[in-house]
């Protein structure tokens, strides 16, 4: 059995779908669907069962699952909005959750591999996996970053693999539900098909309009990275997990406007909530990832929005 947290979620469900495609359906997925949308994401997967996110957590921790029957445990539930401010919601369902996940796997030897995010770096640009360049600016950050820390603690002494993946900018299928949190592809084209318009900020932090950067990464590269390190239970590690390109909101939007054949391009002020705790700019650093043997090529934001904007608009 593999056990997927997070699996109704966008880059949960997508992996159900990778894990599917191999021939792996022997999957449960936990999650909480209160936002019952949610539901969708998982109609074209093929599980063994779900449980709710409270109910997996209570039955791991009066050993109802019989633990030496799972393969690996892909942990990608967390609150993922970074304008969340509840510190204490955000630390009990991203880091307390991850840590006791994460005891349980070490206690009988299940391979873990959870989300950890670019959000840890902040403002700093080198983005390398090391603490002298991790910064968070929000507490969503915050939190990611603090349980990268607690497994750094248990790093030289692991009983099975552990790697935490750093996304980056994550755009694709499955991502309707989050609401201002899907990305800017998606919004950019229910955007085009409502107005003829698409809007992105003006400059901020020294970048023109539209010209903040980011590494933005489709999802099917990020579910390809999870399935590397499950064929490669040896390395463990935290490793950024993002195309080592980074490009503008610009080229998004020029990619999605290329799409539809139609439509202009404006720009609206930029929001004073996200001044001060906003990246401006995000470049995955691959050598980490590529030193443990990983070569996978990622997609352009051309590319992918490419292939998104089919999707969406099927």
């Amino acid at each position: 059995m593999i056990i997927v947290t997070g699996g109704a979620g966008f880059i949960g469900s997508n992996l159900v779908l990778g894990l599917n495609q191999r021939g792996y359906d022997d999957i449960l997925v936990v999650d909480n669907l209160t936002n019952g949308a949610k539901y969708k994401n998982l109609v074209d997967c093929q599980i063994a069962d779900y449980q709710d996110k409270n109910e997996f957590l209570l039955k791991l921790q009066q050993d109802f699952y019989s633990a030496t029957s799972i393969k690996a445990i892909f942990h990608q539930g967390a609150c993922s909005t970074t304008t969340e401010w509840d510190g204490c919601y955000m630390m009990k369902n991203n880091y307390e959750y991850s840590k006791t996940l994460f005891h349980y796997c070490q206690s009988h030897k299940i391979p873990f591999i959870y989300a950890s995010s670019a959000a840890v770096y902040g403002s700093d640009n080198n983005f390398k996996e090391q603490l002298d360049y991790e910064e968070p600016l929000n507490v969503y950050g915050y939190s990611k970053f603090q349980f990268d820390q607690y497994y750094r603690r248990f790093q030289n002494k692991l009983t099975a693999q552990v790697v935490g993946l750093r996304y980056f900018n994550v755009y694709g299928p499955h991502e309707e539900h989050k609401g201002s949190m899907a990305s800017v592809a998606f919004h950019l084209s229910n955007q085009i098909k409502k107005s003829n318009i698409v809007r992105l900020f003006e400059g901020y932090d020294g970048y023109g309009n539209g010209e903040q950067q980011r590494d933005f990464v489709y999802v099917s590269d990020v579910v390809a990275i999870n399935l590397w390190f499950l064929d490669n239970p040896q390395i463990s590690g935290l490793y950024n997990t993002g195309t080592g390109r980074s490009q503008s909101f610009n080229d998004v939007a020029n990619a999605v406007l290329a799409y539809h054949q139609q439509g202009q391009l404006e720009y609206i002020p930029f929001p004073e909530h996200l001044k001060g705790c906003y990246q401006s700019f995000t470049e995955a650093n691959l050598e980490n990832l590529r030193a443990v043997g990983c070569d996978y090529q990622f997609k352009s934001v051309e590319e992918g929005v490419q292939l998104y904007m089919e999707w969406l608009n099927k």
